[in-house]
């Protein structure tokens, strides 16, 4: 019998030495370097749909930019990318993804664009119409 056990016992070891991990274990440093990484891609663009089935905005959430984004089942005429602000809103600090969220409102047309980081809003109206397009400061007024 033990002519059998330990021929069994060596390959059995010798499968398990094989099959352990043998790759340097990362630092915590190299975790957290990966993780944020990882983090930095996560939802650079968003797409917000409207109370129109067939049109959606894109926000790039680290610059505020946004575009009318329409698609259909018809063809390819019926499909289209329109600038809502193609200018970046933000001129000074960093860039940030998540910076920019958009709330939409009772109006079909109408949303609200916050800067999550400095609190500014912007009032985003989009349209069919480009002159009905429009992304406007909402400002903050004192009170006397």
């Amino acid at each position: 019998m033990n002519r059998f056990v330990l021929p069994f016992l060596s390959l059995f070891l010798l499968v398990m030495i094989g099959c352990t991990n043998n790759a340097p274990k990362s630092t915590y440093k190299e975790d957290a370097k990966e993780q944020l990484a990882q983090t930095d891609d996560i939802e650079r663009f968003k797409l917000f749909p409207t109370q129109n089935m067939w049109t959606f905005i894109k926000l790039d959430t680290q610059t505020g930019q946004m575009w009318q984004v329409q698609y259909s089942v018809k063809g390819d005429e019926g499909r289209f990318e329109y600038d809502l602000n193609p200018k970046p809103l933000i001129t000074i600090g960093k860039k940030v993804n998540g910076r920019f969220e958009l709330y939409s409102t009772q109006n079909i047309y109408n949303f609200i664009l916050l800067d999550r980081i400095d609190g500014k809003v912007w009032q985003v109206q989009w349209s069919f119409d480009e002159e009905n397009r429009a992304v406007v400061p909402i400002s903050r007024t004192v009170q006397p």
